[in-house]
């Protein structure tokens, strides 16, 4: 972080839309720097890394999806999509690629600014190191303070949200949450499209899980919500002799 509230990089090709955000995120304490297009910002994210990325979705030549893409093969900056689309699978599509929040024009610019507090509070809490020891739970642990996450020893590749949902369930094992207490404790919102948390569900199984489609850990409680679920057995030991190996008895 900067000696501001963060640095945030403005993707969008309307100048009136992007002059609107830049003025009310510098007013809430933020740097900015604004973008036309998707390979310009690709560049200015690659030369002066931001701490958050505000992308619109339809964008000259490369759509704000394809940006997004790239943007998070190269680092883990937290985005937030700027849709004029009202249709959910445009959304969910967002979310999926790796955007953090989403916003659906028409906005309000006060919200939005909410929107980024939010990302960034998170995402800046754990670059502070809080959160204490690891969390260990079976073959998964995260370190807070590093903000990383691993299973059985391999990194996993999580977005910001994604991060924050494993903490959280990880932090509360066994108990069932509803989609309506993961938004208000994940995300912090009060209301909100629950798919949000579906799509976050399904790509975090992906990355935790041996086979996705029947998930061992964050299981389902059909009518209720989710749940992550009895530790998952550990990997055996390989000082442990084998089976057919000679004993001393």
């Amino acid at each position: 972080m900067t000696g501001t509230a963060g640095t945030v990089l403005v993707v969008d090709d309307d100048p009136t839309v992007a002059e609107v955000v830049v003025d009310y995120l510098r007013a809430a304490g933020f740097a900015t720097a604004h973008a036309p297009d998707g390979p310009t910002a690709l560049a200015m994210a690659e030369s002066t890394p931001p701490d958050l990325v505000v992308l619109d979705l339809m964008l000259p030549g490369m759509d704000g999806l394809e940006v997004c893409r790239r943007l998070r093969e190269r680092a883990p900056v937290p985005v937030v999509m700027l849709t004029a689309l009202g249709e959910e699978s445009d959304r969910v599509l967002g979310l999926e690629i790796g955007a953090d929040d989403y916003v659906t024009k028409p906005f309000s610019p006060r919200e939005l600014v909410l929107r980024v507090r939010s990302v960034l509070r998170r995402t800046g809490a754990a670059a502070a190191g809080v959160g204490g020891a690891p969390l260990r739970h079976g073959l998964l642990e995260v370190d807070v303070g590093a903000h990383r996450a691993t299973r059985g020893g391999r990194e996993l590749a999580l977005t910001a949200r994604e991060f924050d949902l494993l903490c959280f369930l990880m932090q509360h094992p066994g108990r069932v949450f509803s989609r309506e207490e993961l938004m208000h404790e994940v995300w912090g919102w009060s209301f909100g499209d629950r798919s949000t948390v579906t799509v976050h569900v399904r790509r975090l199984r992906e990355k935790i899980e041996d086979d996705p489609a029947a998930p061992r850990m964050l299981v389902t409680v059909w009518g209720v919500g989710y749940r992550l679920d009895a530790v998952e057995p550990e990997l055996p030991d390989p000082a442990v002799a084998s089976p057919g190996a000679a004993s001393d008895a």
